[in-house]
């Protein structure tokens, strides 16, 4: 499982949640390692809650649909139930209703992260991107399911087309951590 953690973050014993989302290729792996050193949290990595079956799928060039996606979205709202001080998770969350289960099974309050960018842009990430399961002929619906998040979700929106440092430093000043 992909996790990063570093020294306690300055909020001492402060529990807080976050999911990075958006489309496969939206950079929620780098970003997130990224942000949990600058914050001191610990990275997980949503690909690796999946089911066998749902990789399975996506290897073939199977979409997933909601059916396949509920007790991998329990997963991570319940690994988000059980972190310790300030957690993120990597999760496409694509659907309001996806992110409406993770906040049920978190018990608690979780804030979104949304990793928006064009398809032309994400297109080329994933083109470049060695090794991954999720094959870049899925991505069209990925951009047809996504729903972004709306204004009472109280989510935060970046624009990933800029490099890594200041994406980073971007998400940090939007959600107010330092």
């Amino acid at each position: 499982m992909s996790m990063v953690a570093s020294r306690p973050h300055s909020r001492m014993n402060a529990v807080v949640k976050f999911v990075l989302m958006g489309v496969s290729g939206c950079g929620k792996s780098s970003v997130g390692a990224a942000l949990a050193a600058r914050l001191s949290a610990v990275y997980i990595d949503g690909d690796d809650l999946h089911p066998p079956q749902n990789i399975a799928r996506m290897q073939a060039g199977i979409p997933l649909g909601d059916e396949d996606r509920w007790a991998w979205l329990d997963a991570v709202g319940t690994r988000l139930a059980g972190g310790q001080g300030v957690t993120i998770i990597g999760c496409s969350a694509l659907k309001r209703a996806y992110r409406d289960r993770i906040r049920e099974k978190a018990c608690g309050s979780v804030r979104f992260i949304h990793l928006a960018g064009s398809h032309a842009v994400i297109a080329r990430r994933v083109a470049e991107r060695p090794g991954h399961f999720m094959p870049a002929s899925l991505l069209d619906s990925q951009f047809a399911a996504l729903e972004p998040p709306g204004a009472d979700e109280q989510a935060v929106t970046v624009d990933i087309d800029q490099p890594l440092d200041s994406l980073v430093a971007a998400i940090v000043s939007a959600i107010g951590e330092e």
